[in-house]
């Protein structure tokens, strides 16, 4: 796609031709939205020079780093790989604590560089947390290096301004900064979409961690209390997977190619904190150790990542050795020219194991919105004489962080059911998830079948396979993901993880919603994994989340009358087919729950209505603005499909 191809809002354009582009170019020109000049940055890296490390860094040759166990079980994995055969150390990250916990113990244990590429980072206890340790390891003289994407990190000058000044082994750059600045106001962010709008929404997604070359994290959190279990109102259930041997390096080298972008800019050289370092005489402001929100619970995981029988349990033990590990990035140049098949890499590689399907695909993505490529991939497979079978978890509008986004899903359910056979579970905001003796019949292990049904693999698995799958992942079968609310007021929950499962052995797991968004603004990366046992548990983990006591199951409408059904299957049809003003209330289909007393079934099942009662399209959402605009944006907003 060429860069005049990429979608632009209609309001956008007219405003581009009217009077309007010169008031904002006149506005552009007041908030002075070029960047620095050479002499600013300089002058303000002398002011930098007289503020050395608080402490002498340590001159043995590991950085006095701590023992790490992942650490140790990456450099093993690199140690037994050759050009030839790679061996790769692989750890599922499926629950909060276990995320921050690996992270927090690799930070401790790396000898010489830390990188960090992300696309959010706040200032709540985990952004508290995984900034202090960085300086802490940047104090032992490890390099670190830490690159976020602007438009939801560090927004904070002051803070920018004292973390340069902290450790000189800390580095921080801003990719894509709004008008060269940490900080964006209402009115700059309003001038951005109207002057700039292609480039301000092009954003950068990755979020990789990689630990001396050697060990990698990658998948879908960012830093902030959600997307770790910590935060007391809503919480993500999110995935990541820890990466140790040749694979870190392949993140290490695409980490490399963003910090060296044109758009990745250094704090000094951004316009807010430039001015903040140039002029601040004040004496060097020590980093004081953080404050937080939730004591106990910080201190609780720190105490597990430096437990060496936790780790061992709960991390070491799961993991698994295999060698056809491949780590994908689309490239920075993504961004800036669109039409470039190379920079596209992880997003073409997703769309062809699709397309490859034999006979499941299993999608995790928190936003159902296919892309014109993903359109054109589904149909083909479900045009197939067998086509496979795809299972789709993701979020209802009762679980979504994102209604617009949810709108643009809602619109298409006809579509998404009869023209491409997706099987599509909705989370619930507030259920816990299954327990043991369900997890377990979702990854194969007892006789049970799980939820809709066995996937179709050539080879059964045998006793010894069975016991192998149930020690590898046990961990899974007994930390829940969710607990159960006591209130309606109670947590809520929402989806955020991204994977995919193919026949039973390829996996994806990274940062890619397999959205528009995803494949046309956003750069992504993430690892893909050829390894059946990885798929097993994978393919548990997301089934769990489609279970009747965690999700809803969405199914056609049942009338009264076959002679209503084909009225309003015509009636939809016609009114989705429409741009706009797409105003039948009653979509195609609708969400169920499993009634007491039945068993799951596939919603093709011709039992299926015995078993299941509607719940109407939103369940659990009020009438509310959050409903009637989820409504009118379903109705008029269907250009926006490209941006959401």
């Amino acid at each position: 796609m060429s860069r005049t191809a990429v979608p632009v809002p209609a309001s956008v354009r007219a405003f581009r031709r009217g009077p309007g582009l010169w008031l904002l170019l006149l506005l552009v020109l007041l908030l002075q939205g070029c960047a620095l000049s050479p002499a600013k940055v300089e002058q303000a890296r002398r002011q930098l020079l007289p503020y050395p490390a608080t402490t002498p860094p340590c001159l043995q040759a590991d950085h006095c780093a701590s023992p790490s166990p992942l650490l140790s079980l990456a450099r093993q994995a690199a140690l037994r790989s050759t050009a030839e055969a790679p061996v790769n150390a692989v750890t599922l990250l499926d629950h909060g604590d276990e995320a921050l916990a690996a992270r927090l113990n690799l930070i401790r244990g790396a000898h010489a560089s830390i990188d960090v590429q992300t696309f959010i980072w706040s200032e709540d206890d985990v952004g508290k947390l995984m900034l202090d340790a960085l300086i802490q390891a940047a104090r032992r003289g490890v390099q670190v290096r830490i690159l976020a994407d602007q438009m939801f990190s560090f927004n904070d000058p002051q803070l920018l301004d004292r973390l340069a000044r902290t450790d000189p082994h800390l580095q921080i750059r801003l990719y894509n900064p709004t008008f060269h600045k940490a900080r964006t106001s209402p009115l700059e962010f309003a001038a951005a979409i109207g002057c700039c709008f292609v480039r301000f929404n092009q954003r950068m997604h990755n979020k990789v961690m990689i630990v001396d070359r050697v060990a990698g994290i990658t998948g879908g959190r960012n830093y902030e209390d959600r997307y770790f279990d910590l935060d007391p109102a809503f919480d993500y259930v999110d995935r990541d997977v820890l990466v140790g041997g040749p694979a870190a390096q392949a993140m290490s080298d695409s980490f490399e190619q963003f910090w060296q972008h044109p758009r990745s800019v250094p704090s000094i050289a951004l316009r807010d904190v430039n001015a903040l370092i140039r002029h601040d005489q004040a004496p060097f402001p020590s980093w004081q150790p953080p404050v937080y929100r939730q004591p106990q619970a910080i201190a609780r995981i720190r105490l597990e990542s430096a437990d060496p029988a936790w780790l061992r349990t709960r991390l070491i033990a799961p993991s698994l050795l295999t060698g056809k590990v491949s780590f994908l990035s689309d490239l920075p140049a993504k961004t800036g020219h669109p039409g470039k098949r190379h920079a596209l890499a992880f997003t073409r590689r997703i769309m062809q194991m699709i397309g490859q399907a034999h006979y499941e695909v299993i999608m995790q993505t928190p936003y159902l919105v296919v892309s014109r490529r993903s359109r054109k991939v589904f149909t083909h497979l479900h045009a197939q004489d067998d086509p496979p079978r795809v299972v789709i978890s993701t979020n209802s509008l009762a679980s979504t962080d994102a209604f617009a986004v949810y709108a643009a899903s809602y619109k298409h359910r006809y579509r998404y059911l009869e023209k491409y056979g997706f099987e599509i579970y909705e989370m619930k905001p507030q259920h816990p998830v299954s327990g043991p003796d369900s997890m377990a019949r979702d990854l194969g292990l007892l006789t049970a079948p799980p939820l809709a049904g066995t996937s179709r693999r050539s080879k059964p698995r045998t006793g010894s396979e069975h016991a192998g799958l149930l020690g590898l992942y046990r961990h899974h079968l007994e930390v829940p993901l969710r607990s159960h609310p006591d209130s309606a007021e109670a947590q809520r929950f929402g989806l955020h993880a991204k994977s995919l499962v193919i026949d039973d052995h390829l996996v994806m797991i990274g940062s890619h919603n397999l959205d528009p968004r995803s494949d046309h603004y956003n750069t992504e990366a993430g690892v893909i994994i050829d390894d059946p046992r990885l798929a097993d548990a994978v393919r548990g983990s997301i089934l769990a989340e489609t279970r009747p006591d965690n999700a809803w199951v969405l199914a056609p409408r049942q009338w009264p009358t076959p002679v209503l059904g084909a009225l309003n299957r015509r009636l939809t049809i016609t009114s989705e087919s429409l741009p706009v003003m797409d105003v039948w209330p009653y979509r195609y289909a609708t969400d169920y729950q499993l009634k007491p007393g039945c068993g799951p079934l596939r919603p093709d099942s011709p039992h299926f209505h015995d078993c299941y009662v509607p719940v109407g399209d939103f369940p659990d959402v009020a009438f509310s603005a959050k409903l009637i605009l989820t409504r009118l944006i379903t109705a008029l907003a269907a250009e926006l499909n490209g941006v959401l």
